[in-house]
C-alpha cells in the first residue's frame, strides 16, 4: 500500500489516461465508526445509459493532516479491485478506461464526489471511496444501478450452445452485457418467466420462473430463480442472460416483405442499420415501441414488441418482445426494426 501511495503522490496531474491499477479488495471483518467521511443517505446511485451521474463522498472537518482520497470499481467477476482515481485535494490522477470519464465534482473544499459522464453498462456495480490517512484509512461503499431490461438470449443453432465466454461476446454483439444475477433477479420480480437456463456475469446458471410447471422444475417447486450454481466457464453451455438500458438513437419499423439481404439494404437506404436485439429490448422498455409487426434483427432473428397485448399479437396476455425464431434469411420475409443515432 505504502508503495502505491507514492506513486499517487507523485506528480498528481488532472490528465486522465494512467494505466489501470488492480488491487485484490480488502475490508476489514468489522468497519469502524466513520471518522472523517460522512455516510450517505442513500448508498444505491440509479442513473441510465449516457447519463451523466455523480457517487458523493463528503469528508467531515478537520480534514486530517496528508491525506488522499481513492475511488475504485470492485469487479466481483474478477475478484479485483480497479483503482479510478486518486487526489491529494489539491490535484488528482485518474487511472484506466473509466479515468477519461470521470472527475471530481468539488462543490466545495470537503467534495470529494466522483462524477461519471457518458455512463456505459459496465460503470454498473459497487464502488469504494476510501480516505488515506496512514493508520486512520476508512472507506464507504456504493452502489451503481442502471434502469434497464434483461432478456433471454440464444443463437441460431437452438438452445444450450454458449460457454461463459461465448456468451459474454454474443450479449456484447447485441448491444448489451451479460446480466448479473441482481439485474435477472430484479427482471424475475418484475414478471420475467424463462424455462431456459443462462449464464450471468458472475460466472453462475440460472433460470426465473414465475409460473411454476412441468417441464421447468416441476409444479411443486415456489416460484423463484432457479440455479445450477457454479459451472465450468470453458466446458459447460448455456443460453445467456443479457442486459441493455437505454440507447442515443431511435428504433424504427419500415413495413415490407424484405429477406434480411433486402432488410439490410432498406436501413442502410434510410441511413441507418438493422437494430440489434438489445436495441429493441430498450426502445420497447424505455420508448413504449409498441409494434403487432414482425421484423429483421441484426442477428437474423425476427422479433416485435408489444406494450398492450391484444387480439392477433401473439396471443399472450403480457407485455413483451415476441419471437419468431431464425427463419431463412433468404425465403422468409418480413418488415425490420432500423435502428439510427440521433
Amino acid at each position: 500500500m505504502h508503495h502505491l501511495l507514492v506513486l499517487a503522490s507523485f506528480c498528481l496531474t488532472s490528465l486522465p489516461g494512467s494505466s489501470a491499477i488492480y488491487q485484490r479488495p480488502t475490508y476489514p471483518a468489522t468497519p469502524p465508526p466513520l471518522q472523517h467521511l460522512l455516510d450517505p443517505i442513500n448508498k444505491i446511485v440509479h442513473t441510465q445509459r449516457g447519463a451523466t451521474v455523480t457517487l458523493p463522498c463528503v469528508l467531515r472537518a478537520p480534514l486530517p493532516s496528508n491525506y488522499k482520497v481513492r475511488w475504485s470499481k470492485v469487479e466481483p467477476a474478477e475478484y479485483m479491485e480497479v483503482v479510478i482515481l486518486i487526489t491529494n485535494g489539491a490535484h488528482h490522477k485518474t487511472y484506466g478506461p473509466l479515468g477519461s470519464r470521470v472527475h471530481l465534482r468539488r462543490s466545495h473544499r470537503y467534495d470529494a464526489s466522483l462524477t461519471i459522464s457518458n455512463v456505459a453498462l459496465e460503470d454498473e456495480g459497487r464502488y469504494r471511496c476510501q480516505l488515506i490517512n496512514g493508520l486512520e484509512d476508512e472507506s464507504l461503499s456504493l452502489v451503481l444501478q442502471l434502469e434497464g431490461v434483461v432478456f433471454p438470449y440464444q443463437t441460431s443453432h437452438g438452445r444450450y450452445k454458449f460457454n461463459y465466454f461465448e456468451a459474454k461476446q454474443a450479449c456484447q454483439g447485441q448491444d448489451s452485457r451479460l446480466a448479473t444475477y441482481g439485474q435477472l433477479y430484479k427482471a424475475w420480480t418484475e414478471g420475467l418467466d424463462w424455462c431456459n437456463a443462462g449464464w450471468v456475469m458472475e460466472g453462475t446458471v440460472h433460470y426465473p420462473i414465475i409460473n411454476s410447471r412441468e417441464p421447468c422444475g416441476g409444479r411443486l417447486l415456489l416460484p423463484s430463480v432457479r440455479s445450477y450454481g457454479s459451472k465450468d466457464k470453458s466446458k459447460d453451455r448455456f443460453d445467456a442472460f443479457c442486459f441493455s438500458s437505454t440507447v442515443k438513437g431511435r428504433v424504427y419499423f419500415i413495413r415490407g416483405h424484405l429477406n434480411f439481404k433486402e432488410a439490410t439494404q432498406a436501413c442502410q437506404k434510410d441511413g441507418a442499420l438493422v437494430a440489434k436485439v438489445g436495441q429493441l429490448y430498450a426502445a420497447w422498455k424505455f420508448s413504449q415501441l409498441d409494434r403487432c409487426d414482425g421484423g429483421w434483427l441484426d442477428d437474423g432473428s425476427v422479433r416485435y414488441p408489444i406494450i398492450t397485448p391484444r387480439t392477433g399479437c401473439g396471443g399472450l396476455p403480457d407485455p413483451g418482445v415476441r419471437s419468431f425464431g431464425f427463419p431463412s434469411k433468404l425465403r422468409k420475409k418480413y418488415g425490420v426494426y432500423c435502428f439510427s443515432v440521433k
